[in-house]
């Protein structure tokens, strides 16, 4: 796998090809990566696909909207795209991330593809990193079932604490384990009326605070 070979599978050749590098370059590497690129990408990659659906489904409200728009650009989903792209091949590592296997691992692969729409979306503008965007993501757009969309763990929790008029609950950051590059977070999420406390742990504050919630509604059971 080349990086030639990459911008022919995606269909876009970079008139600045530092910035293709710089995308795949994981601030493991180097102080110079692709956090900044990433950051771009995913504002980038969340206005295409909210737009794609915005038109594709024109009778569902915001919420499903939000939740057809959360399940297309989750990591799981990113991860996907970015192996199919085989962007593992290609990523420029630190020695500790080389050891780990972090080529493997879904949060790099899934920052690494936000990171190359950003590099796209400098490199051509907006109408370039729409259209790869959609190309990479025909399939699932296509087959998309706004029915068959679960609401996360966080949603369903507030769902019900509204229906039963309890007060919403409190997510905190407990812990930090880990390297910047490779962190753990634990996050707690109280239910005082309820007497539920429950601790999750995730890649980031997010999954941490959605495995809190799935907890949670266990206990609801």
């Amino acid at each position: 796998m080349s990086l030639d070979s990459l911008q022919k599978g995606i269909g876009y050749q970079f008139k600045n090809p530092q910035l293709l590098a710089q995308a795949l370059t994981h601030r493991s590497f180097t102080i110079v990566n692709n956090e900044r690129l990433e950051f771009l990408g995913d504002g980038a990659l969340n206005f295409i696909i909210a737009h794609q659906l915005y038109l594709r489904f024109q009778k569902l409200p915001e919420g499903d909207l939000s939740r057809l728009r959360a399940t297309l650009v989750k990591e799981s989903s990113l991860h996907e795209i970015a192996q199919t792209l085989q962007l593992g091949e290609l990523l420029k590592l630190g020695e500790g991330e080389l050891k780990s296997a972090g080529w493997r691992r879904p949060s790099i692969l899934a920052d690494a593809l936000e990171a190359l729409i950003g590099a796209i979306y400098l490199d051509g503008g907006h109408q370039a990193a729409e259209a790869i965007v959609l190309k990479l993501y025909t399939e699932k757009l296509n087959t998309i079932d706004p029915k068959a969309i679960d609401k996360d763990p966080k949603s369903l929790l507030q769902e019900y604490l509204q229906s039963k008029r309890i007060e919403l609950p409190d997510y905190q950051v407990m812990n930090i384990d880990g390297e910047a590059h490779a962190q753990t977070f634990q996050v707690s999420c109280s239910i005082p009326k309820l007497k539920i406390h429950t601790v999750g742990e995730g890649t980031n504050r997010r999954a941490a605070e959605q495995h809190a919630a799935q907890l949670a509604l266990l206990n609801l059971k």
